[in-house]
This record gives C-alpha cells, structure tokens and sequence, in this order.
C-alpha cells in the first residue's frame, strides 16, 4: 500500500474506489502532477471518474494537508503527495518539469533577524529553477 493511502486510512479517511485511485494515481516520488493529469491517469483505471470527482478529491487532500499544491510561474497548479517531508522544487524553466530536492543548511538561517520585520516565520519556501536535461 502506498504511503499516501496509509496515511489516509490512519486518519479514518472514507475510502471510496474514487477517492482510492486518486491516490494510488499521486503516490510515489517527484510527483507533481496536474489536476487534469490526475483527471487522465485515475480515468485509466476507473473509466467512469468524474474530472469534478478528482478536483473535489485533490481539494480534500489538501484541506488535510496530506497533498500539497505547487504553483509555478502561472501555470497550472500540480499536487504533491510529499507533503509531510520537507523538501525544496527544482523547475525546469522551459518544460516545467518538477523535482523535489533536499538542499543540506537550514534557509531560514539564512534570513536575519533583523530582514523578518517581526514576523514569526514558520516556513520557508524555496525554489529553485533552470533547465531539466531535456531542455538544456
């Protein structure tokens, strides 16, 4: 079973076949997929899935802070599963492909107290973009 469903039923989550293949379809790593690719992807395995279905699905998970949305430079947003290890994006500046990352060094530590301006920063948002080998 993968780590998002174990998650999911942990939380008592009501698995419908819906809800399931919505799941299965975002597990694994460097996933960062579109709503309309989840849409596609879980319509493969269940023919009759609804695009309104996965969007109020996607919209559930995140609510649960189970999935993450990821917005990049103004295209469509893309979900990711790996919501609960901290991790960085590498964008491909051309294709927007994603990968998740894990620089070494704390960002935070590198904004001084005195560039907070009184904020208590909880979280630190951090990507980084180029050109994925296919571009490059």
């Amino acid at each position: 079973m993968s780590d998002l469903l174990e998650r999911l039923r942990g939380r008592g989550w009501r698995m419908t076949s819906q809800r399931r293949v919505v799941a299965e379809v975002l597990d694994g790593d460097h996933v960062h997929l579109t709503a309309d690719e989840v849409h596609a992807r879980a319509a493969q395995r269940l023919p009759e899935i609804s695009r309104a279905t996965v969007y109020n699905t996607l919209g559930e998970l995140v609510s649960l802070g189970e999935v993450t949305e990821v917005a990049t430079d103004g295209r469509a947003k893309r979900y990711d599963p790996n919501a609960h290890t901290p991790h960085q994006h590498l964008v491909c500046s051309r294709c927007g492909t994603i990968r998740d990352v894990h620089p070494t060094g704390d960002p935070l530590a590198d904004l001084p107290a005195h560039q907070r301006f009184g904020f208590t920063v909880r979280e630190v948002e951090v990507t980084y973009r180029g050109l994925c080998p296919a571009c490059g």
